[in-house]
Protein backbone atom coordinates (compact mmCIF):
# COMPACT_ATOMS: atom_id res chain seq x y z
CA UNK A 1 0.00 0.00 0.00
CA UNK A 2 1.40 3.07 -1.14
CA UNK A 3 1.03 5.99 1.71
CA UNK A 4 0.43 9.86 0.44
CA UNK A 5 2.77 11.68 2.09
CA UNK A 6 1.53 14.40 4.71
CA UNK A 7 1.32 17.73 3.88
CA UNK A 8 4.13 20.13 5.76
CA UNK A 9 2.59 20.94 9.12
CA UNK A 10 3.74 24.63 8.76
CA UNK A 11 2.12 25.00 5.66
CA UNK A 12 -1.76 26.18 6.40
CA UNK A 13 -0.51 28.31 9.32
CA UNK A 14 2.42 30.38 6.98
CA UNK A 15 -0.28 30.72 3.79
CA UNK A 16 -2.53 32.28 6.76
CA UNK A 17 0.15 34.83 8.05
CA UNK A 18 1.09 35.65 4.22
CA UNK A 19 -2.61 36.45 3.99
CA UNK A 20 -2.51 38.83 6.90
CA UNK A 21 1.09 40.77 5.74
CA UNK A 22 -0.52 43.04 3.09
CA UNK A 23 -3.74 44.36 5.74
CA UNK A 24 -1.24 44.01 8.11
CA UNK A 25 1.60 46.37 6.65
CA UNK A 26 -1.54 48.62 5.28
CA UNK A 27 -2.52 48.84 9.08
CA UNK A 28 0.92 49.68 10.70
CA UNK A 29 1.86 52.48 7.91
CA UNK A 30 -1.99 53.91 9.00
CA UNK A 31 -0.85 53.71 12.45
CA UNK A 32 2.39 55.47 11.90
CA UNK A 33 0.52 58.54 10.03
CA UNK A 34 -1.72 58.92 13.35
CA UNK A 35 1.21 59.08 15.30
CA UNK A 36 3.38 61.03 12.83
CA UNK A 37 0.82 63.96 12.16
CA UNK A 38 -0.27 62.85 9.08
CA UNK A 39 -1.61 65.73 6.53
CA UNK A 40 -5.55 65.93 6.70
CA UNK A 41 -7.12 64.10 3.22
CA UNK A 42 -10.50 63.03 2.25
CA UNK A 43 -8.98 59.22 2.99
CA UNK A 44 -7.99 59.24 6.48
CA UNK A 45 -9.77 62.77 7.72
CA UNK A 46 -11.90 60.28 9.73
CA UNK A 47 -9.44 58.59 11.22
CA UNK A 48 -7.49 61.49 12.37
CA UNK A 49 -10.46 62.99 14.45
CA UNK A 50 -11.44 59.96 15.95
CA UNK A 51 -8.31 57.53 16.32
CA UNK A 52 -9.15 54.93 18.99
CA UNK A 53 -11.13 52.69 17.44
CA UNK A 54 -8.18 52.29 14.64
CA UNK A 55 -5.49 52.23 17.24
CA UNK A 56 -7.69 49.69 19.04
CA UNK A 57 -8.50 47.97 15.62
CA UNK A 58 -5.30 47.48 13.92
CA UNK A 59 -3.11 46.30 16.90
CA UNK A 60 -5.29 43.42 17.63
CA UNK A 61 -6.51 42.39 14.03
CA UNK A 62 -2.20 41.97 13.97
CA UNK A 63 -2.16 39.30 16.81
CA UNK A 64 -5.14 38.13 15.89
CA UNK A 65 -4.19 36.80 12.49
CA UNK A 66 -0.77 35.95 13.01
CA UNK A 67 -1.23 34.21 16.68
CA UNK A 68 -4.39 32.57 15.01
CA UNK A 69 -2.86 31.19 12.29
CA UNK A 70 -0.30 29.33 14.45
CA UNK A 71 -3.56 27.90 16.50
CA UNK A 72 -3.65 25.85 12.98
CA UNK A 73 -1.08 23.85 13.28
CA UNK A 74 -2.01 20.55 15.31
CA UNK A 75 2.33 19.88 15.35
CA UNK A 76 2.75 22.25 16.66
CA UNK A 77 0.10 22.44 19.54
CA UNK A 78 1.21 18.77 20.46
CA UNK A 79 4.50 20.41 20.68
CA UNK A 80 3.92 23.00 23.31
CA UNK A 81 1.04 21.47 25.09
CA UNK A 82 0.50 24.88 27.12
CA UNK A 83 0.03 26.80 24.15
CA UNK A 84 -3.47 26.66 22.77
CA UNK A 85 -4.68 27.35 25.82
CA UNK A 86 -2.11 30.49 26.68
CA UNK A 87 -2.33 32.12 22.89
CA UNK A 88 -6.55 31.58 23.25
CA UNK A 89 -6.21 33.80 26.27
CA UNK A 90 -4.98 36.37 24.07
CA UNK A 91 -6.85 35.58 20.73
CA UNK A 92 -10.80 35.94 22.33
CA UNK A 93 -9.91 39.13 23.84
CA UNK A 94 -8.47 40.38 20.48
CA UNK A 95 -10.84 38.81 18.35
CA UNK A 96 -13.52 40.66 20.12
CA UNK A 97 -11.97 43.91 20.42
CA UNK A 98 -11.19 43.17 16.18
CA UNK A 99 -15.18 42.69 15.20
CA UNK A 100 -16.44 45.75 18.00
CA UNK A 101 -14.01 48.18 16.45
CA UNK A 102 -14.52 47.39 13.31
CA UNK A 103 -18.40 47.63 13.61
CA UNK A 104 -18.05 50.79 15.81
CA UNK A 105 -16.08 52.31 12.68
CA UNK A 106 -18.62 51.05 9.91
CA UNK A 107 -21.71 52.36 12.06
CA UNK A 108 -20.06 55.57 13.22
CA UNK A 109 -16.89 56.86 10.54
CA UNK A 110 -18.13 58.85 7.57
CA UNK A 111 -18.10 56.62 4.01
CA UNK A 112 -14.84 57.02 2.24
CA UNK A 113 -15.58 57.16 -2.02
CA UNK A 114 -16.29 54.35 -3.47
CA UNK A 115 -17.94 52.86 0.01
CA UNK A 116 -21.71 52.78 -0.13
CA UNK A 117 -24.97 51.04 1.66
CA UNK A 118 -24.47 47.68 0.71
CA UNK A 119 -20.75 47.87 1.70
CA UNK A 120 -22.38 49.07 5.23
CA UNK A 121 -24.65 46.36 5.70
CA UNK A 122 -21.81 43.53 4.70
CA UNK A 123 -19.43 44.92 7.47
CA UNK A 124 -22.72 44.95 9.51
CA UNK A 125 -23.34 41.37 9.14
CA UNK A 126 -19.89 39.51 8.81
CA UNK A 127 -18.70 42.00 11.87
CA UNK A 128 -21.61 41.16 14.00
CA UNK A 129 -21.48 37.20 13.15
CA UNK A 130 -17.88 37.52 14.35
CA UNK A 131 -18.80 38.48 17.75
CA UNK A 132 -21.39 35.66 17.96
CA UNK A 133 -19.19 33.11 16.68
CA UNK A 134 -16.53 34.55 19.57
CA UNK A 135 -19.41 34.48 22.15
CA UNK A 136 -20.29 30.78 20.68
CA UNK A 137 -17.09 29.64 21.10
CA UNK A 138 -16.82 30.62 24.26
CA UNK A 139 -20.02 29.17 25.55
CA UNK A 140 -18.78 25.80 24.42
CA UNK A 141 -15.80 25.72 25.81
CA UNK A 142 -17.40 26.65 29.02
CA UNK A 143 -19.54 23.43 28.57
CA UNK A 144 -16.62 21.37 27.60
CA UNK A 145 -18.00 21.05 24.02
CA UNK A 146 -14.38 21.09 22.48
CA UNK A 147 -15.76 20.20 18.57
CA UNK A 148 -17.93 22.81 19.02
CA UNK A 149 -15.91 25.04 20.49
CA UNK A 150 -13.02 24.48 17.56
CA UNK A 151 -15.84 24.89 15.11
CA UNK A 152 -16.95 28.60 16.07
CA UNK A 153 -13.51 29.84 16.54
CA UNK A 154 -12.58 28.78 13.13
CA UNK A 155 -15.52 30.23 11.33
CA UNK A 156 -14.96 33.89 13.63
CA UNK A 157 -11.18 33.49 12.42
CA UNK A 158 -12.06 33.50 8.92
CA UNK A 159 -14.44 36.19 9.07
CA UNK A 160 -11.03 38.45 10.65
CA UNK A 161 -9.34 37.40 7.97
CA UNK A 162 -11.37 38.74 5.54
CA UNK A 163 -8.97 41.87 4.68
CA UNK A 164 -6.05 39.85 3.55
CA UNK A 165 -8.37 37.64 0.69
CA UNK A 166 -10.00 41.09 -0.01
CA UNK A 167 -6.47 41.95 -1.50
CA UNK A 168 -6.82 39.24 -3.80
CA UNK A 169 -11.02 39.41 -4.64
CA UNK A 170 -9.71 43.29 -5.67
CA UNK A 171 -6.86 42.18 -7.79
CA UNK A 172 -8.77 41.61 -10.78
CA UNK A 173 -10.49 45.24 -11.04
CA UNK A 174 -6.93 46.50 -10.69
CA UNK A 175 -5.34 44.85 -13.20
CA UNK A 176 -8.07 44.71 -15.62
CA UNK A 177 -9.75 48.24 -15.02
CA UNK A 178 -9.06 51.83 -14.64
CA UNK A 179 -9.64 53.66 -11.94
CA UNK A 180 -11.40 53.24 -8.47
CA UNK A 181 -14.39 50.86 -8.17
CA UNK A 182 -17.78 52.10 -7.63
CA UNK A 183 -19.63 51.19 -5.37
CA UNK A 184 -21.26 47.97 -6.03
CA UNK A 185 -18.22 46.68 -7.70
CA UNK A 186 -16.39 47.37 -4.68
CA UNK A 187 -19.32 45.75 -2.09
CA UNK A 188 -19.26 42.89 -4.48
CA UNK A 189 -15.04 42.85 -4.17
CA UNK A 190 -15.24 43.14 -0.30
CA UNK A 191 -18.25 40.64 -0.16
CA UNK A 192 -16.56 38.08 -1.76
CA UNK A 193 -13.36 38.03 0.19
CA UNK A 194 -15.47 37.26 3.73
CA UNK A 195 -17.89 34.62 2.04
CA UNK A 196 -14.73 32.77 0.54
CA UNK A 197 -12.87 32.73 3.69
CA UNK A 198 -16.58 30.99 5.16
CA UNK A 199 -16.93 28.62 2.38
CA UNK A 200 -13.51 27.57 3.43
CA UNK A 201 -14.25 27.00 6.81
CA UNK A 202 -17.16 25.55 6.73
CA UNK A 203 -15.52 23.57 4.11
CA UNK A 204 -12.38 22.46 7.10
CA UNK A 205 -15.38 22.28 9.64
CA UNK A 206 -17.29 19.58 8.05
CA UNK A 207 -13.97 17.89 6.68
CA UNK A 208 -13.04 16.98 9.98
CA UNK A 209 -16.22 14.90 10.71
CA UNK A 210 -16.19 13.05 7.52
CA UNK A 211 -12.86 11.48 8.84
CA UNK A 212 -12.62 8.60 10.82
CA UNK A 213 -13.88 8.77 14.36
CA UNK A 214 -10.52 7.95 15.59
CA UNK A 215 -9.31 10.90 13.37
CA UNK A 216 -12.24 13.30 15.38
CA UNK A 217 -9.69 13.10 18.52
CA UNK A 218 -8.06 17.12 17.57
CA UNK A 219 -7.67 19.97 19.94
CA UNK A 220 -10.18 22.53 19.55
CA UNK A 221 -8.90 26.11 17.68
CA UNK A 222 -8.58 28.12 20.64
CA UNK A 223 -9.12 27.62 24.25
Amino acid sequence: MIMKPKKPDWLIPASLIVLSLVPALAGTVRLTQLAGGAEITPENARFLAAPLPVLIHIPAAIIYSIIGALQFSPGFRRRHRSWHRTAGRILIPCGLLVALSGLWMAHFYAWPEGDGQLLYIERLVFGSAMVVSIIMGIDAIRRRQFASHGDWMTRAYAIGLGAGTQVLTHLPWFILADGKPGELPRAMMMGAGWALNIVVAEYVIRSRYARPKTALARPAVIS
